[in-house]
């Protein structure tokens, strides 16, 4: 988590983000702006679907894409319809601490288990299940699965700003991550 960029004030915002739909944002949520009224959403920020994340921003402001880990490679039509019709031109991408995607292996048995009791599956279609998807949703860290994803979106919508972030669960505030 050293390569976390704290933003506690407007200065904070790196250089290529103030003034931007990214800048807003993270003044709106960590830096307690005033909201603003918006009629169509200025940015898409994809973030986990994880619970404990909530994030301070106006109505309207924001189309949002929750997925485990803040994956947004199965979700890409989506994005692609935030920018090609919603009209969206940069993207915040939004991991967190403490993310149940890493390490997920280690939560097959509680998965499973969880799968059989509460959904009523056969013990065979939830092993199988797990072993089929859980390669593809596995991060081995929050920090660089968000860089690579950033990377990503960066080469697929390359007229598209897009941001890395972290949202720390000790003071659920957004921190920018450092990528060099």
């Amino acid at each position: 988590m050293e390569r976390l960029c704290a933003v506690e004030k407007a200065d904070d915002i790196p250089a290529p983000y103030r003034g931007t739909p990214i800048g807003d944002m993270l003044e709106y949520h960590n830096l307690d702006r005033p909201y603003q009224t918006y009629t169509s959403s200025q940015l898409l920020i994809g973030m986990c679907m994880d619970n404990r994340k909530h994030l301070h921003i106006p109505d309207n402001f924001a189309y949002i894409i929750r997925s485990g880990g803040a994956n947004l490679r199965y979700s890409e039509f989506k994005v692609s319809y935030a920018i090609g019709v919603g009209g969206v031109r940069c993207i915040a991408l939004v991991g967190h601490d403490q993310c149940g995607m890493v390490n997920l292996v280690a939560r097959r048995q509680l998965f499973v288990s969880g799968l059989i009791e509460h959904a009523g599956w056969t013990l065979q279609a939830a092993e199988e299940h797990f072993n089929t998807f859980a390669p593809m949703f596995e991060l081995t860290n929050e920090v660089d699965f968000i860089v690579s994803e950033v990377q990503r979106l960066r080469s697929r919508y390359p007229a598209i700003i897009v941001a890395p972030m972290i949202y720390r669960m000790e003071d659920n505030r957004l921190y920018m991550i450092r990528e060099s």
